[in-house]
């Protein structure tokens, strides 16, 4: 249910109070180059009756951890939204770098260790492909 109504301008509210931890309504409606106070008010009622955030004297606050499928390739670390693909590029690119700098001297005597290098190389370059698509294709406020 909450997949289906999260979209639009209701879904980059939703991106927004999620960078921001805590948003107003004004404050939501300036960010987002909104038209009047009301259509922000409108999209954080409707985030609050999906139970995605918690209204508080006026101040909108992220409720806690909930899955919603348009974020599943993201993680959020404090306020930065990052791609899942982010963390197994950069592992896949410190593993290949680090085999291609100490095997180097043992790749004549141990050739398998140059394939194992390129295959992790190829590896880390197609999870930093897909972490720059996703990243490309993020919903934004």
């Amino acid at each position: 249910m909450v997949d289906a109504e999260l979209k639009g301008n209701t879904l980059r509210v939703y991106i927004y109070a999620l960078k921001k931890r805590k948003v107003g309504v004004r404050e939501v409606q300036r960010a987002l180059l909104m038209s009047n106070p009301s259509l922000a008010q409108y999209h954080l009622n409707k985030l609050r009756e999906l139970g995605l955030v918690s209204e508080n004297n006026g101040e909108y606050e992220v409720a806690g951890q909930v899955k919603v499928d348009v974020m599943r390739d993201f993680l959020r670390l404090g306020t930065l939204i990052v791609p899942r693909f982010v963390f197994y590029a950069a592992i896949f690119t410190v593993f290949a770098g680090y085999l291609t700098f100490v095997g180097y001297p043992y790749f004549g005597l141990v050739p398998v260790l140059q394939w194992f290098a390129a295959a992790l190389a190829v590896a880390a370059a197609a999870f930093w492909y897909e972490a720059i698509r996703a990243w490309r294709s993020a919903p934004s406020p």
